[in-house]
This record gives structure tokens, C-alpha cells and sequence, in this order.
């Protein structure tokens, strides 16, 4: 059961199910309030338009005998000032709503047989004041119920005031019956108590399907990174559907994710193994000069032991510091003056000046890694050293918010197919020259990820010199 709940498919389906039963009870209940009232209107209005005929006969001095209180086998009765029936229509059995619960009339007969004489000039000082043979204007609307010839129903009742000449001021009470209403708000609740769980029912089954038909391709997508996990082939892609919404969105961020993963692994896979064959050399050369002087002592070449021991302890210093940047190390947020940490890597190195424009005589600050800024600016220098022909200068000025930092040599320059690719890892461009002149293809590959790490970037032009300009470019501090 919670797995079933658990899914998008269910609880929307759920979701939709219970909004939907909401509306249909808040409009079920609207339509019932509705229904009613208005059928309580027309009853009023009915009971209204009957106490109103027999008020007319009463205005005009018909006899209460003679008053037509039997019209179809409705409650009536004429109530006299005190509160005494005075008339009452036949078979009336029980009474209750009017204030006057009973149903045999006791009037008081004058000689001529109409009822107490009234001289007609007493004030009226109850409800609303009337001439005589005036029906008053207001009608009061009360429920209750009434038992007619052994039948009891339910009534709203209206009572008009009448003023009559002889009998004094009067009031007719006529109910009309709410079998009606009560019939027409049974039939439709039991309609609605019927027919909403089958509008709920097919409701949900409807959602039901409309969401699986949505969800598929979600499965899909689903199905298909399993099945990638489980054969661990980055190479492969999630089918993304035609219809250019959520789902589709989703399909081609999760290929775009499959995709950097995939070149990612690769660049991991290749660093592994050109950091092995790196390694391999330096260490195999090393244990070649050991075995030999074990074996032979006065052939050691001690200089290249060392030469190779040092030149191990660097390659592992840039595995390292590379390890660390894909790992996301996040640089000191020190202040780090550009023009100074620059004119201490180019101190002691032959044939290397360092010009400085004068916007930055003062000094040009960045936040950032001291170490890992000087790395920077010695393996350009390292690099520039090796390619230049004479002669490397050391540029610094202020381009808007940026630090430029300008290492340029006159050397052949790069080629422009190549201005980015000698940029990765283990790339030296002249394949012909040893390793031991051209380096490990590192130094450059770190200067550019230290250079991103701190917000900024480097990039290789033509030097005025003819030779290649390489420039780093970070936001000053």
C-alpha cells in the first residue's frame, strides 16, 4: 500500500480525486441551499396569495360561514385580536407554527349572526395601523405543520392583517404545503449521493490513465539510466520525447549530464594513463641507475639520479595540485599583490624583464591563493623560457576591473589550431623533443585551471615580438 501511495501516479490521481470531491460537495451544497430556498419561496408566496383571498372576503364583511377556507385542503385560520379563532377550515385536526394551536373556532355571535359588534373606532396600536376593509401590506412567514382529515404535513404559513368594519382588526393564517420541496431536496441528494462516487470513480480512473500516459516516457527515462548503471555505458542516452515540455526538458538535461559525465570519466581515464606512462619513465630510469650502482658502484651517475629524483618529486607535486583542483579546491581569499608576486618569480631567471605600465606602479591587487598564483606565473615563465629564442618579458597593467598579467616571448609562437589544445593535460606540441627539455605537458594545464579557480582566465595570442603572449586576466581586488 505505501509503494502504491508512494507514487507520482497515485497521489496525483488521489490529488484530483479529493479536489474534485471537494467541488462536487461545495456545489452539491450550493444547488441543495438553492433548491430549497427557492422552493420556500414559492410556498410562501402560495400561503401568501391564499391568506390574502380569504382577507379580501373578510374586507368585504362575508360571513365566516361563508368564507372560502376548504380551497384545496389547505391549513387556514382567522385569528381575532385576542388571539381567539374565530374560524377555522373544516376536518382541521392539529396546528402548530401560527401561535394559535387550536383548531375549533369559538366566535362571539351577535343577534344578526356576524359575529361582535365593533363600532370600529378603537385604535389599533399592535402591528400595522389599518383603515376599516384595508389587508395590511406586511406578511409574516412562519413553519410549522398541521394534521388535515388524518393526514399531517409539513406548511409554511403566512399571516396577513385585515380591518374589518364590524369584527374588529383580524389575521389569516393559510399554509401551503412543503411536500414539494422536501420531495424535490430528497430526490436530489439521493441523485447526487448516487451520482457523485460514479463521477469520483470516473474521475480517478480518467486521471489514472491520463497520468500513465504522461508519466511513460518519465519510465523510459528511467528504465534506460538502470540499464546505463548497470552496464556502466556512459556512451549511451535516454530517449527524449516530441512533446517539448517537463518531460522532454528533463530527458535532454539528463543526456547533457550523461554527456559531461562521460567526458569527465574520459579525461580521468586519460589522465590515469598518461600520468602511469609519466610516472613510468622517470621511475624506471631511476631504478635502472640504483640496480647499476648496486651492481657497480663506480659506474653511479649520481647527477642523473638526482636529475631524476627531482624531476619525479615535480610531476607528483602537479598530479597533486591537479587532484585538487578536480576535487574543487577553493582558493585563499588572500590579497595578493600581482606586480610584486611577478617581479619575485622573474628575480633571478636570465634574460627575463618585467614592465609595468603606470597604472599599476602602486601595485595591482587580486584575492586569491598566493602559491597558487606564483605556480601560475612560474610555469608561464618556465614555459616562456623554453620556447624563447632571447628573451621574455613580464607585463603588468589594468584593463577596467581586470589584472593583466603579460608573459611574452620571441620565440616561434603557437600555432592558432593549437591555441587551445596545448592547454590539456600531458600535450607538448613538438613531439620530437625528450621529455626532459619539454616537460610532462602539465604546466600549462594547471596555470589554466588555477586562473578559472580564481574567476578569471588565460589565453595565448601573437607577441609583438613574433613569438607567443600568453595572458592572465583576474578581477582586482
Amino acid at each position: 500500500m505505501s509503494r502504491l501511495f508512494g507514487s507520482v501516479r497515485a497521489r496525483a490521481t488521489l490529488a484530483a480525486t479529493l479536489v474534485v470531491a471537494v467541488a462536487l460537495v461545495a456545489a452539491g451544497a450550493a444547488v441543495l441551499l438553492s433548491l430549497r430556498s427557492n422552493l420556500l419561496g414559492e410556498a410562501g408566496t402560495q400561503a401568501e396569495r391564499s391568506a390574502r383571498d380569504v382577507a379580501t372576503e373578510l374586507a368585504v364583511g362575508t360571513p365566516y360561514a361563508d368564507l372560502s377556507l376548504d380551497v384545496d385542503d389547505r391549513p387556514v385560520q382567522v385569528v381575532d385580536e385576542d388571539g381567539t379563532l374565530v374560524a377555522a377550515s373544516d376536518d382541521l385536526e392539529r396546528i402548530t407554527g401560527t401561535g394559535v394551536e387550536t383548531v375549533e373556532p369559538r366566535p362571539a355571535v351577535s343577534p344578526d349572526g356576524t359575529g361582535d359588534a365593533d363600532d370600529g373606532d378603537d385604535d389599533d396600536d399592535a402591528g400595522e395601523p389599518l383603515e376599516a376593509g384595508e389587508i395590511g401590506e406586511r406578511t409574516t412567514v412562519s413553519d410549522g405543520s398541521a394534521t388535515i382529515d388524518g393526514d399531517t404535513e409539513d406548511y409554511r404559513f403566512a399571516a396577513v392583517p385585515v380591518k374589518t368594519e364590524d369584527r374588529g382588526r383580524l389575521t389569516v393564517y393559510a399554509g401551503a404545503p412543503l411536500s414539494a420541496e422536501h420531495g424535490a431536496v430528497n430526490t436530489a441528494l439521493t441523485v447526487m449521493l448516487i451520482g457523485f462516487p460514479v463521477l469520483l470513480a470516473v474521475v480517478g480512473w480518467v486521471t489514472w490513465l491520463v497520468t500513465r500516459r504522461a508519466l511513460r516516457p518519465v519510465e523510459g527515462i528511467r528504465r534506460e539510466m538502470a540499464a546505463i548503471t548497470a552496464s556502466e555505458d556512459l556512451a549511451r542516452r535516454v530517449p527524449v520525447p516530441g512533446t517539448h515540455d517537463e518531460v522532454a526538458r528533463l530527458a535532454s538535461t539528463t543526456n547533457e549530464t550523461l554527456a559531461a559525465l562521460q567526458t569527465s570519466v574520459e579525461r580521468q581515464r586519460r589522465f590515469v594513463a598518461d600520468a602511469s606512462h609519466e610516472l613510468r619513465s622517470p621511475i624506471a630510469s631511476l631504478r635502472t641507475q640504483l640496480e647499476v650502482a648496486a651492481a657497480h658502484p663506480e659506474l653511479l651517475d649520481l647527477d642523473g639520479a638526482v636529475e631524476d629524483t627531482v624531476r619525479l618529486q615535480h610531476l607528483a607535486a602537479d598530479l597533486l595540485l591537479l587532484a585538487r583542483l578536480d576535487a574543487g579546491e577553493r582558493p585563499a581569499d588572500a590579497r595578493v599583490d600581482l606586480a610584486a608576486l611577478a617581479r619575485e618569480e622573474a628575480g633571478g631567471r636570465a634574460g627575463v624583464s618585467v614592465r609595468e605600465d603606470t597604472g599599476v606602479a602602486g601595485g595591482v591587487t587580486v584575492a586569491g591563493s598566493r602559491g597558487q598564483l606564483g605556480r601560475v606565473l612560474a610555469n608561464l615563465l618556465d614555459n616562456a623560457q623554453r620556447h624563447a629564442r632571447s628573451a621574455v618579458e613580464v607585463s603588468l597593467r589594468r584593463d577596467g576591473d581586470l589584472a593583466v598579467v603579460g608573459v611574452a616571448d620571441d620565440g616561434e609562437g603557437v600555432p592558432e589550431a593549437d591555441r587551445e589544445r596545448i592547454f590539456e593535460r600531458f600535450v607538448r606540441l613538438d613531439a620530437a623533443r625528450s621529455r626532459d627539455d619539454g616537460g610532462a605537458g602539465l604546466g600549462l594545464a594547471i596555470a589554466r585551471d588555477v586562473a578559472v579557480r580564481h574567476r578569471g582566465t588565460l589565453t595565448v595570442h601573437d607577441a609583438p615580438a613574433g613569438g607567443a603572449l600568453f595572458e592572465l586576466r583576474l578581477p582586482a581586488a
